[in-house]
């Protein structure tokens, strides 16, 4: 009897030894084993409509989304019904809403308003009425829950038509009697009044690698670091450099907080990219990003088929 309880004794003396072995034993490992970022996906309702025909309501994307199994669904603000320019009233506002239960009612997430302004234009009042649209902007997306907004920098407008500039592959001249040092100065500028909304509000700004200024990794960088501010990253768009793309990826990873993810099935509206995914999904790893992945379904090919085509694609690259 003695002797068992002695050894009870022992064998209970040593579990705490034996329980730090093991608590050692796990947090080294622990260690050792960095987790993987978290990637989500969701679907960008211009997937569905690319301006050429009758709007494709935001409540059916949803659906679709739903039905496809991703997380997240990116809203194009011109894709919204209502005025795009009109200012936010109480059937917007009940708009809104009713888009958010729907995406609620469905399991799914609002995550990003792409929204359109220009702050690129040497009329002050212009800039003004640019930046009050992006105000507005972000009342929407404050209404609709979701936590941030696609914002472009502008562009010169010496080529009037979308058409032309995408045979330009993008490139235009700066207006005659100014310089490329006033565009970006109009830019920051308009951009620097926005911020302090975005925070009241609880919305990131994102600023696209698109067209005009942000054409480069160099001039969105030079934005981006002119405006240190925690409300404001970089919305990485695969497919807007058209040239070294992923050598200019990577110049933007580490400041990107949002992903939209380009296809061209059936051929692509204004121009077609081969995009290697999973190197691509290698660059944000290896910055550390962890959000969402937005499919940009641009190509000609029916949606109902090129959409889920890309969903697979995009899970496939990133394991999400």
């Amino acid at each position: 009897m003695n002797l068992s309880r002695r050894s009870f004794l022992a064998s209970a003396a040593a579990l705490p030894a034996a329980g730090a072995l093991v608590s050692a034993g796990a947090s080294s490992a622990s260690g050792a084993a960095k987790p993987k970022p978290r990637i989500k996906l969701g679907i960008a309702t211009y997937s569905y409509w690319h301006f050429r025909t009758a709007k494709v309501p935001i409540e059916t994307v949803i659906d679709k989304a739903a039905a496809l199994g991703v997380e997240g669904v990116d809203v194009l603000h011109r894709q919204m019904d209502f005025e795009e320019k009109a200012p936010l009233d109480a059937a917007g506002r009940a708009y809104c809403q009713k888009l958010k239960r729907h995406a609620f009612r469905n399991g799914l997430s609002l995550i990003s308003l792409s929204t359109h302004q220009d702050f690129v234009d040497p009329d002050p009042a212009v800039r003004r009425a640019a930046i009050d649209h992006t105000v507005k902007c972000l009342q929407i997306a404050h209404e609709l829950g979701a936590p941030s907004i696609r914002l472009n920098s502008g562009r010169w407008n010496s080529i009037a038509s979308f058409d032309d500039l995408m045979k330009a592959r993008g490139d235009e001249p700066v207006l005659p009697g100014f310089k490329e040092d006033d565009g970006f100065k109009w830019c920051i500028d308009a951009i620097a009044e926005v911020i302090p909304k975005a925070e009241q509000y609880g919305v990131m700004l994102a600023l696209e690698n698109h067209w005009g200024l942000t054409r480069t990794p160099e001039g969105l960088l030079r934005i981006i670091n002119a405006l240190p501010t925690p409300w404001m990253g970089i919305l990485m768009d695969t497919g807007n450099f058209l040239e070294n793309p992923y050598d200019r990826l990577k110049q933007i990873a580490p400041k990107t907080v949002f992903v939209q993810a380009k296809t061209y099935y059936g051929g692509g509206e204004w121009y077609t990219l081969n995009l290697d995914y999973k190197r691509i999904a290698k660059i944000l790893t290896n910055a550390g990003y962890s959000g969402y992945v937005s499919l940009e379904m641009e190509g000609k090919e029916d949606p109902d088929i090129a959409v889920p085509k890309s969903v697979k694609l995009l899970r496939e690259a990133f394991g999400a």
